[in-house]
């Protein structure tokens, strides 16, 4: 039966939300850290690094000043591209599947990632899902430039625009407190998915939360009534 949304657009973060890219963070983090005479986080204190840019959380985890953050960041950038980008990666279940779906159902979409774009890039081809997004947004390679959420979002939205899209109800689909503050910004409300990397309270001020990629799925899509059937 066919879809249709609710929403003329969706938005989409990618670590937490999409990509499970937490093994190759860690490692790469245990690296770069114990390079800078820092302690590595543990798996449990990932929540600290996954979402905000790394340019912001070397400074406010591990207490470094803005030059010595950038020194970091650009180490740790270094890592990812000798390593590639896609390595230890995945796809969370069914969000391949569902991302798909929305684009056969006729709904653009979009990345609004604190990632920088060129990975997001990589990770959208890797994973095969470039095909079924109208734009590819990230951050710039410096993580300065342009990293707020809410300037992502913005982005996202403008970009959309210029390929013609109707961005009249547009929806973000995140998991940290920077998506929901970050489409709050912008007039974009937010859907909240709990898979990801984040502590209870940060879904405060979303739309919706979701536990499962079932509930996402029931909020973007719905079934259009065949024809000759009542609505």
């Amino acid at each position: 039966m066919p879809s249709r949304s609710p929403w003329t657009c969706v938005l989409w973060d990618v670590d937490g939300t999409i990509v499970d890219a937490s093994e190759g963070i860690l490692r790469r983090l245990t690296i770069a850290l114990e390079h800078f005479g820092r302690r590595p986080p543990t798996r449990a204190e990932l929540v600290h690094w996954i979402g905000p840019p790394m340019y912001e959380s070397f400074q406010v985890n591990v207490g470094m000043t803005p030059e010595q953050a950038s020194e970091a960041v650009t180490f740790y950038r270094g890592l990812n591209r000798s390593e590639g980008y896609e390595a230890g990666a995945k796809l969370f279940p069914g969000m391949g599947e569902l991302i798909h779906d929305v684009a056969a159902a006729g709904i653009p979409q979009a990345t609004a990632s604190s990632k920088p774009e060129v990975q997001v890039a990589a990770l959208m081809d890797y994973f095969e899902l470039s095909t079924s997004l109208t734009a590819i947004v990230g951050a710039t390679a410096d993580e300065r430039t342009l990293a707020a959420k809410s300037d992502i979002v913005a982005e996202s939205l403008r970009r959309l625009q210029a390929a013609g899209v109707d961005t009249s109800r547009p929806v973000l689909v995140g998991d940290r407190h920077h998506d929901v503050e970050g489409g709050a910004a912008q007039g974009v409300p937010v859907i909240f998915v709990r898979w990801g990397f984040s502590w209870p309270h940060e879904s405060e001020g979303a739309q919706a939360v979701v536990d499962d990629v079932a509930q996402l799925r029931s909020l973007l899509l719905f079934d259009r009534p065949a024809e000759g059937t009542d609505a």
